[in-house]
């Protein structure tokens, strides 16, 4: 099967040299090239019945690498499985306007961090409104950056409880069955508050503008551009509710731990272009094929490497970090939920993930990792100095 780390090796280092990339770019191609192999380093599994051994190639765990995910997925759902209500779930996604996508290439944690605030606000404030369910709703918000053709489209994939802890916390308040908050209404707040944000970054000399989006440091230019996303419609998404919270864990664990394009999707990779699936969604779902230049494939797949330290998955509500211990055990006490097997436990991928640590000679033990050897990591390139 072909990579992403075949296209990196044999393109990447002239990639590089015509581009200044930043560190943390560099380093999540340094990365993705040397996960699973040598230069990554070993670990060494004995079985614990038989005392077969073998050797494997460490994983990089990068976030960004598409062979490392599977792991992150299955630890973090098996987190998240103390946490599931029994009760309908709902996925509502935030896009923005094209227009502002140059002002997020430049200032990415700064516009990502409004995005997260404009959506959270928008969700906490309309749950609260007896209207719609009076009460504090739980979600969490997934950053994803691309669309199928690795194109920039910043938005983000939110799970819903569909209904929340009401204010004195005697009452657990379900939304109407099968309809969430209307789509027409969380638009419209969703877009004021990101534009009121928007401005007071602005006049807050939070953005950088420079490039070809330098024209914006001219505050008449900046305000055609508000005047232009006041009169567009922001689309919201907001899918029909999940089976039930098991349907959630199987559906969830998938989403949070994407990357822009896994291995799987890239189909040829021959004479200096990549071909690769994609859905078409303004196509009527239609799978197709896309053919890139490898210079052009690398830079649409650089686009989605993440600012170091940008959080991309976020919980809210009764799912806040500050909120578990107390909030979250009043909910699961309302619902007499006793956090059983019956909602939690995925056969499929538990089975999955046992299988994979069976001993291969023997069929019985369980393999057991004795000994790590990494590889001493050197940077691809040197840091650039801090100026005093």
């Amino acid at each position: 099967m072909i990579e992403i780390a075949d296209i990196l090796n044999l393109h990447a280092d002239e990639y590089i040299k015509e581009k200044k990339l930043p560190y943390h770019v560099q380093r999540a191609i340094d990365d993705i090239r040397k996960c699973r192999t040598e230069k990554n380093g070993v670990h060494i599994s004995e079985c614990d019945h038989c005392g077969y051994s073998q050797i494997d190639y460490n994983s990089c765990r990068n976030r960004h690498c598409p062979k490392c995910q599977w792991q992150a997925r299955e630890e973090w759902v098996e987190k998240r499985k103390q946490e599931l209500l029994p009760v309908e779930y709902y996925h509502v996604v935030f896009t923005v306007p094209e227009q502002l996508n140059s002002i997020f290439l430049k200032n990415q944690s700064v516009m990502y961090n409004m995005l997260f605030k404009a959506t959270s606000e928008t969700l906490i404030t309309l749950s609260k409104d007896p209207k719609w369910i009076g009460g504090e709703i739980g979600f969490i918000s997934i950053l994803h950056t691309w669309g199928q053709n690795l194109s920039f489209h910043p938005h983000i994939h939110n799970i819903v409880t569909g209904g929340g802890l009401s204010e004195d916390k005697n009452k657990w308040l379900s939304c109407r069955k099968g309809f969430f908050i209307r789509v027409e209404v969380m638009s419209s707040m969703f877009k004021k508050k990101f534009i009121d944000t928007f401005e007071r970054a602005y006049h807050g000399g939070k953005l950088k503008f420079y490039g070809d989006i330098k024209e914006y440091e001219n505050p008449k230019i900046f305000y055609e551009l508000i005047l232009t996303l006041r009169n567009k419609d922001w689309v919201i998404y907001s899918k029909p509710p999940f089976g039930g919270p098991e349907k959630v864990l199987e559906y969830i664990g998938r989403y949070t731990h994407r990357v822009a394009i896994s291995n799987s999707r890239i189909k040829s990779f021959e004479n200096g272009k990549v071909t690769f699936s994609w859905r078409d969604y303004k196509d009527d779902n239609k799978k197709k094929d896309m053919t890139l230049e490898s210079k052009e494939f690398i830079k649409r797949f650089l686009l989605h490497i993440l600012p170091k330290g940008m959080v991309k998955i976020r919980y809210y509500g009764i799912w806040g970090n500050n909120n578990k211990n107390e909030k979250l055990k009043i909910c699961q006490e309302l619902l007499n939920d006793k956090v059983t097997n019956k909602y939690l436990v995925n056969k499929k991928e538990e089975e999955k993930r046992l299988n994979e640590n069976i001993c291969k000679c023997c069929a019985e033990g369980s393999m057991v990792v004795k000994r790590v050897i990494r590889c001493k990591k050197h940077p691809p390139f040197k840091k650039p100095l801090k100026v005093a």
